[in-house]
């Protein structure tokens, strides 16, 4: 029978296994934590390219500092893996409440979060990636009390249950914690793992290593981070509500996340409705009409309308623009989120707004990512006579496929000859980069474009930065592309017809801003946040 190690009440074969699922666990936490600031940093900033790289390049540097700050404390190895572990249960644990704080209350809706109070978020990802970067070495310090090997030997053994734990921890993120707990519980929940993991480990295999005085410090340490993140999840639908309160406004009546995006719904009449979707405004009652007969009206009066396809758009605005029009035989609607348009259908002031849209007959809506529709099979499809694409803003990196090459040369697989495709593409003034890498790219797919856009102030879009000290809407303009197939279709003076009689606000946009611009494809976007 082999004789546990002196000082460890176990067999090496099992402290090994019970050091090696600590490693599992651990791992598993850390890159929850990690997928956390990910995820809450491209839905409070946006564009999640920029953001995952953040994370991703300060973490793995902070983990390089950590790994040599652990050196100090191989001497004391099980005493400074407990200190570790708590220490990373409480930063990466609360770290999803600290961030959502600082964006819902940090400057006038998200202000000062847009620009000074980034330094916290990269201060988050810092801090954690010091306390998973000191864990290696330490377990390899406990890993040997167990049972002398090869190093090489205990960095395969480390290794291997680390990057097992971080794949559990990967797919248990999107899978379970955020479906089930949302951003804030989940968080919590990970931390409170992560401790009592870190502390069985140490007092159950280790605790004749520790000084009477370093057990209590531990003990200690430990108690007060259960008692916080027990605090803050007793806490955290009170704390979301008053967050939700800070960044939306006091009357808020519907906050649902409908498992593609969080959907908000502020107002109850025209003039207070506010549509949020991941923290963006959508749409606001009190000036959408601007925005959608400026995306809708050029397009359906260029010629036949008779049948007309909407990319997005689920809250049935553009819709309602469409059906305007006599000769409307059908209206097609591809939107991804069913949680929008049961919206669209049920709320009273939003149902209202968008008259009632979804009880005509003619509207037929289809639930599918727009990219994924066009390349489905349209043999038996009837190509469309106006095709128009409200969809988020091309800055959103999420979105950047449904602004690109392929994406316009799968729309014109479903146009008319002689039919008209019209597109947001984003403020002309503050984003000009932006809108006409979206006119390059649609004369690159081979259609023939007249930009244009609206004039004068308004609050469609208008949040955080956009708006001024005193809550109201600076000056914006919204840009357009009208597009087809054929020169004939785009004539100036016919546009110059359709622009007067469609929407008093737009104007046309002169193309010479847009030379040289390169078009935005799958594998190289063009578009950044």
């Amino acid at each position: 029978m082999i004789e546990p190690p002196e000082g460890l009440p176990v067999t090496p074969r099992t402290g090994r296994f019970l050091v090696l699922a600590g490693v599992f666990i651990c791992a598993a936490c850390g890159l929850v934590y990690e997928l956390e600031l990910v995820a809450l940093a491209s839905y409070l900033i946006g564009d999640s390219v920029t953001q995952a790289s953040v994370v991703l390049s300060v973490m793995v540097f902070a983990m390089g500092i950590g790994s040599l700050l652990a050196k100090r404390l191989r001497r004391r190895a099980a005493a400074g893996f407990g200190l570790v572990e708590a220490a990373l249960a409480l930063v990466g644990g609360c770290s999803a409440l600290v961030l959502y704080a600082a964006f819902a209350w940090a400057g006038d809706r998200g202000e000062m979060w847009a620009s000074s109070s980034r330094y916290l978020f990269v201060a988050f990802s810092f801090a954690i990636g010091v306390l998973i970067g000191a864990e290696v070495p330490l377990l390899m310090v406990l890993i040997q009390r167990v049972r002398r090997q090869d190093a090489s030997g205990a960095v395969a053994d480390l290794f291997a249950a680390d990057y097992v734990g971080a794949l559990v921890g990967g797919l248990a993120f999107p899978f379970l914690l955020l479906p089930w707990f949302g951003q804030l519980t989940g968080a919590l929940l990970t931390g409170a793992v992560n401790v009592l993991a870190g502390g069985a480990l140490v007092f159950g295999l280790f605790g004749r290593d520790l000084s009477g005085r370093g057990r209590w410090i531990l003990i200690l340490a430990n108690v007060t981070v259960l008692a916080v993140l027990a605090s803050a999840a007793v806490l955290v639908d009170d704390f979301e509500r008053a967050a939700r309160r800070a960044v939306y406004g006091s009357d808020i009546r519907v906050a649902v996340q409908t498992g593609v995006q969080e959907v908000v719904l502020t107002g109850g009449d025209r003039e207070s409705l506010h549509l949020f979707v991941d923290g963006r405004l959508r749409v606001s009652g009190r000036d959408e009409r601007r925005y959608h007969q400026a995306l809708v009206q050029p397009a359906m009066r260029g010629g036949p309308h008779a049948r007309v396809l909407i990319l997005g758009g689920g809250d049935g605005l553009a819709a309602r623009e469409v059906l305007r029009h006599s000769g409307v035989r059908r209206v097609d609607v591809v939107e991804l989120d069913p949680g929008v348009v049961k919206l669209a259908r049920t709320d009273p002031a939003l149902s209202e707004l968008n008259g009632h849209v979804y009880r005509d007959r003619r509207v037929h809506v289809t639930h599918a990512d727009a990219f994924r529709w066009l390349r489905g099979p349209h043999e038996r499809r009837r190509p469309y006579d106006v095709v128009l694409a409200d969809l988020p803003d091309p800055g959103i990196t999420a979105s950047t496929k449904l602004y690109s090459q392929e994406f316009y040369g799968l729309l014109a697989r479903v146009l008319t000859d002689d039919g008209r495709f019209a597109v947001h593409a984003g403020p002309v003034v503050t984003r000009a980069h932006t809108y006409w890498t979206v006119d390059a790219t649609l004369r690159a797919a081979g259609f023939v474009t007249t930009p244009y856009r609206t004039t004068g102030r308004h609050d469609v879009f208008a949040a955080g930065p956009d708006r001024t000290a005193d809550g109201t809407a600076k000056p914006r303009d919204w840009g357009f592309v009208l597009a087809a197939r054929a020169p004939e279709q785009l004539t100036a003076a016919a546009v110059s017809a359709v622009l007067r009689s469609g929407s008093r606000a737009a104007e046309r946009v002169r193309p010479a801003s847009g030379a040289g611009l390169a078009p935005s494809t799958l594998v190289h976007p063009r578009y950044a946040d």
